[in-house]
């Protein structure tokens, strides 16, 4: 019997999967009212308070990004160029094929960077533009290869300020209200399988039901955590998804949405269905070298989105590097992470054989170098 439901829990899991990819989303049951304008000055003062009204914060977040563009298109044309750049970029750093970002690079080159030499006008440093142009005469086209044009810096100082003084600013206010108003059940999502535990609880495959879109469901059991005494980690893990979850980074597992019940604490996190990577250690022994490289080089850029926040994460190891169904990988599980910009951790925690020796050895503290020297070791043996 038990096998029976078992298989029946993975048929529905795999059923909702297909459903997500090729239909499209369900209706919402009940459509999203803005607060009144009026609310502009409530959240503007709440937000400053939580220093949130600057630059990045704003426009790293897709809701500031899109009304900033909306904005600067229907007001500042001076803007738009700088913008449309900025968003090649993105769609240039999403690419998998390298001959694809070959082809894409070079036509960024010509369109926002060769044009604004042969103008005579550019605003962009002798360093940054010989950067691209060397690597496309060599024809070596990273991910990062425009990332030193991406920073918008031009567009913050000339422009930023002037969304203060527009409606846009107020929808993006009324907008924030929504965020921090949204209050979600169980009955929001359409739990499925369990897909893996932990020492506080399970984590299940979920649909949520208004949009059908896919995702992981974390569930701490509250008991088990007051038995371990576990009230801190499970605090703290909750502040660290949300420190890396802003940025939309693609390599780290990040959380949108959190709620608890009367006997659960749940994060809504993205789904990862490809196994760890040392799950496929066990299966296939090693891993070529192309292949290290290709997940050394996602690693990377996860830990670098997290210690731009002042985040260390203190427990890299292959049981935590999850891959999706693409074969791309994220880093996952942040309870033992910590946040460093006020004061740099001294507590000897990780998984020993990956642990760097300043994090060992007890009452030393340290900060984002442990995790390199953790990357170090998770990339030693694995291959051939």
């Amino acid at each position: 019997m038990a096998d029976l439901e078992a298989v029946l829990a993975d048929v529905s899991y795999l059923m909702a999967m297909e459903k997500s990819k090729s239909t499209p989303a369900a209706r919402a049951s009940k459509k999203i009212v803005l607060p009144e304008p009026s609310i502009r000055s409530v959240m503007q003062k709440y937000l400053e308070e939580r220093d949130e009204l600057t630059f990045d914060k704003i426009f790293n977040q897709k809701i500031g990004f899109l009304l900033f563009k909306d904005f600067c298109m229907n007001e500042i044309d001076e803007a738009v160029p700088q913008l449309k750049f900025y968003e090649e970029i993105k769609e240039y750093e999403k690419l998998d094929s390298e001959e694809e970002r070959l082809y894409r690079s070079r036509q960024i080159y010509d369109v926002y960077i060769m044009k604004e030499l042969l103008s005579c006008s550019h605003p962009f440093s002798k360093t940054a533009v010989e950067h691209v142009q060397t690597h496309l005469a060599k024809k070596q086209v990273p991910p990062s290869l425009f990332q030193v044009f991406a920073t918008c810096n031009d567009v913050s100082w000339k422009f930023f300020f002037f969304l203060f003084l527009s409606d846009k600013f107020t929808r993006f206010c009324q907008w924030k209200n929504v965020e921090l108003n949204i209050h979600l059940t169980m009955n929001d999502f359409s739990v499925h399988r369990i897909i893996g535990r932990g020492g506080f609880g399970e984590v299940y495959g979920c649909r949520k039901a208004d949009t059908g879109k896919m995702y992981a469901m974390k569930c701490l059991d509250k008991k088990r955590i007051k038995m371990k005494q576990g009230e801190t980690l499970a605090l703290n893990e909750r502040i660290m998804l949300s420190l890396v979850s802003t940025g939309d980074c693609p390599f780290i597992v990040c959380m949108t949405y959190a709620f608890h019940t009367p006997d659960k604490l749940c994060f809504i996190l993205d789904l990862m269905n490809g196994g760890d990577l040392h799950y496929h250690l066990s299966q296939h022994g090693v891993f070529s070298e192309k292949e290290m490289r290709f997940y050394a080089a996602e690693i990377i850029l996860g830990l670098e989105h997290m210690h731009n926040r002042f985040v260390v994460y203190r427990d890299l190891k292959p049981a935590n590097i999850l891959l999706d169904e693409h074969g791309h990988v994220r880093i996952s599980d942040l309870g033992l992470a910590c946040d460093f910009s006020k004061k740099k951790p001294h507590a000897s925690v990780g998984t020993h054989g990956y642990m760097a020796p300043e994090v060992l050895q007890k009452g030393t503290a340290y900060d984002s170098s442990a995790d390199w020297f953790s990357l170090g070791l998770c990339l030693k043996t694995p291959r051939h």
